[in-house]
């Protein structure tokens, strides 16, 4: 089966809702980025979000770019707080990616209230976007964001800026936090209103690796089973209108496609109570 579409915001794309994460590129070879690519047009995949701070995934994707031109949406993101090198930043992006513009420009983790008020303020990097986006640099503009506090922070963001998109982590043991479901759900409700892209995370996290090894190349320790994900990709599917960016490891992105492909129905909340307890699963943020 085909991994459902939906209108991505106000874009008028009709993206997959599993958009492929291009960190798990970040320390690839070409050789190895070239078959998940493959894998990604084998499912259907339409929608690439990449960040310049991701090593080298964005030249890994200039092969595929150039091969299959205008068949996907194109995300990038800017970490710089200020206008200038944002501008740079950018440019090295479009350079690196051998395009002449991306789809998506967002803000990267902008969680630190001090970074959030010089990013958005004049002479900001929102101002580079912005100037970019009237030079056809890019289409549209977003945020992204971690932590506890993030689904706060985007309200705030969107009551400071009309951003077409937004970027944060959603799954189940996450939810399960009063404040931050309590955010995440007024934030979506107004995405919905103003038909704001949310785009999710984290959906297979599992817990902290803390001392244990690190088998996976995620900064957390994934859920591994297929039957573990298929419920944890379900359980974030089901939320209207969402997407969910895949996984930060390439051995892992064939489960993540092949759960979202059967995704039909919302996994019941025995199963997923049991999949947290059977895991030891636990918060990546406090």
């Amino acid at each position: 089966m085909a991994i459902e579409t939906a209108e991505f915001g106000r874009s008028g794309h009709l993206s997959t809702r599993v958009i492929f994460g291009a960190a798990a590129l970040a320390n690839e070879p070409q050789r190895v980025a070239d078959e998940t690519l493959d894998l990604l047009l084998e499912h259907g995949v339409n929608h690439i979000d990449v960040a310049a701070s991701y090593g080298e995934a964005e030249v890994r994707l200039k092969p595929l770019l150039a091969r299959e031109p205008g068949r996907f949406f194109l995300a990038t993101k800017t970490g710089e707080r200020a206008a200038g090198a944002a501008r740079e930043e950018l440019h090295r992006s479009l350079e690196r990616l051998g395009v002449d513009h991306v789809d998506l420009l967002q803000l990267h983790n902008l969680a630190d209230p001090i970074e959030w008020d010089v990013a958005l303020s004049p002479g900001g990097a929102l101002e580079a976007a912005i100037e970019a986006r009237d030079e056809g640099l890019v289409r549209f503009i977003g945020v992204t964001g971690h932590g506890a506090q993030i689904a706060a922070t985007h309200r705030r963001s969107l009551d400071r800026f009309d951003f077409d998109s937004v970027l944060l982590p959603y799954n189940y043991v996450t939810m399960r936090n009063p404040y931050y479901a309590d955010n995440f759900d007024a934030l979506h409700q107004t995405c919905r209103e103003r038909r704001v892209a949310v785009q999710t995370i984290k959906s297979i996290a599992l817990r902290h690796w803390r001392e244990r090894p690190h088998t996976r190349s995620t900064w957390y320790e994934p859920l591994e089973r297929q039957d573990d994900i298929d419920l944890a990709v379900w359980w974030a599917l089901s939320r209207p209108g969402i997407f969910v960016n895949s996984v930060g490891d390439v051995g892992l992105l064939p489960r993540v496609l092949d759960a979202a492909s059967r995704y039909t129905a919302a996994p019941d909340e025995e199963a997923m109570s049991a999949l947290a307890e059977r895991s030891a699963a636990e918060p990546l943020f406090v």
